[in-house]
């Protein structure tokens, strides 16, 4: 079990402010590929709108961070962003909408709980094994789907063919379990566009190799049991973790010897994620010559925290 899972695919950072976001995350040393949004007509034969939500990424050379904003309801676009054309036959632009207005609704209501960490998505080589071990073992989720989703490319932005799914629970809308959204997906690396990703980022960035979920101490068992259906076996104690995908639950009386200082504003509730860089003593002065604050953890580890970094601590960790 957890056997098809090659750790994490990307998590999701969602944002009040694209633009304060991109900024931020630049400070911190990372190359920001420019944020896209999508257009398409309210009704057949209308001109094409902005509609659902904008993000960017933060491209590694497997897997990514993605900043994500709302843009259904205010029409506002962030700078330098890109249009993407979502091209439907008329028949099916109803429930396209409908779907994209659904995500948007998701993402604003990880909003109006905090600005910061809602998503995270595994990676999988075969998301067919996935979604038929997850039925087996009873845990629901709404199956697989086949998307396009934009990605920066050395002549521009293209369309990247991807699959995935969503691990859903029966009392919230779907997608949704109560942490925010969980998922695997799949890329098709023989389709992928050549040359696409910034993978060269000024802090030494390496990979996306841990995120923290922060519960409370009564709920660790069962969200230990929960995820190990999800993910596979765990080494569990007060801080549990699942190898395979890169995740790690901690329960809030260790969060702060995890990461000093730190306080959830809710649980559960992702807390932070961690990358890998080359030499960590070059990517702290590159923070500390920006003026950003880091806490050390040790000499392999330090971390930008949550007061800093719009809603989550980020973890930097020497690779080796």
């Amino acid at each position: 079990m957890g056997h098809d899972i090659n750790g994490l695919h990307h998590v999701g950072h969602i944002v009040q402010d694209m633009d304060q976001a991109m900024e931020l995350y630049r400070r911190l040393g990372f190359a920001v590929a420019a944020p896209a949004y999508p257009v398409m007509p309210a009704t057949p034969g209308a001109p094409a709108e902005p509609f659902g939500v904008a993000n960017a990424h933060v491209y590694f050379p497997r897997g990514f961070v993605e900043l994500v904003t709302v843009i259904a309801d205010t029409g506002r676009i962030p700078g330098n962003a890109r249009p993407i054309p979502l091209q439907v036959p008329d028949d099916r632009l109803p429930g396209l909408r409908a779907a994209i207005r659904a995500t948007a609704a998701n993402i604003t209501s990880f909003l109006q709980r905090f600005q910061g960490v809602h998503i995270l998505i595994a990676d999988t080589p075969d998301i067919d094994c996935v979604a038929a071990r997850l039925t087996a073992e009873d845990v629901g989720h709404g199956g697989v789907l086949d998307i396009q989703r934009p990605v920066e490319t050395a002549t521009g932005p293209s369309m990247e063919p991807a699959r995935y799914l969503e691990i859903s629970d029966l009392h919230l809308p779907p997608g949704r379990v109560p942490e925010g959204r969980i998922g695997f997906a799949e890329n098709r690396p023989a389709n992928a566009p050549q040359g696409r990703r910034h993978t060269d980022h000024p802090n030494g960035a390496t990979g996306l190799v841990d995120c923290v979920l922060c519960v409370a101490d009564t709920a660790l068992p069962e969200f230990g049991r929960r995820y190990e259906s999800y993910f596979g076996r765990a080494r569990h104690g007060r801080v549990t973790r699942f190898d395979r995908a890169n995740v790690t639950v901690v329960a809030a009386s260790a969060l702060a010897d995890l990461l000093p200082g730190e306080r959830p504003v809710i649980l559960p509730a992702f807390v932070a994620y961690a990358i890998a860089v080359r030499d960590l003593s070059v990517t702290e002065k590159l923070l500390r010559d920006n003026d950003v604050p880091v806490i050390r953890t040790g000499p392999e580890e330090m971390f930008v925290p949550t007061g800093s970094a719009l809603g989550v601590a980020i973890i930097f960790r020497q690779e080796g």
